[in-house]
């Protein structure tokens, strides 16, 4: 049975899927670019927690990324594209089907990724927190 941190990623990716764009998780970049652009989802850093004694809870803040890449001659509205969509994504279930209690992304925070002799690339790491809790920091 997976973990909630695992079940979260899982939901995340999921959602990210559904878009236009190719979604990865923890891979690396590609040696060709999907036009419709590219996102891989980084687990990221679940953070030390807040604990509760009674019940025994771990409240987390979990800070995973999202890398979001396009190219092309018009990338800066490919870009603007794809970063509203993630953002629509996300809004339109905070929870990720109830298993998460809140989730909210971060302004996209600028990338440089020069390719040698093909278009450049306009990219950004999209910093998303996830809320959650847990009876342990392990399962």
């Amino acid at each position: 049975m997976p973990t909630p941190r695992e079940t979260i990623l899982v939901a995340l990716h999921a959602r990210l899927s559904a878009l236009p764009a190719t979604a990865l998780r923890g891979d690396v970049l590609p040696e060709r670019m999907p036009v419709e652009g590219l996102m891989i989802l980084r687990d990221g850093e679940p953070g030390a927690p807040e604990v509760t004694l009674s019940p025994l809870r771990y409240h987390y803040q979990h800070r995973a990324e999202i890398e979001a890449v396009v190219q092309g001659a018009d990338r800066d509205a490919a870009f603007d594209t794809l970063t509203a969509s993630i953002g629509a994504a996300l809004a339109a279930d905070r929870t990720l089907g109830g298993f998460c209690d809140w989730v909210e992304a971060e302004a996209p925070r600028p990338v440089d990724l020069p390719v040698e002799g093909a278009a450049s690339l306009k990219a950004a790491v999209i910093p998303v927190v996830l809320h959650y809790s847990t009876a342990d920091p392990l399962a």
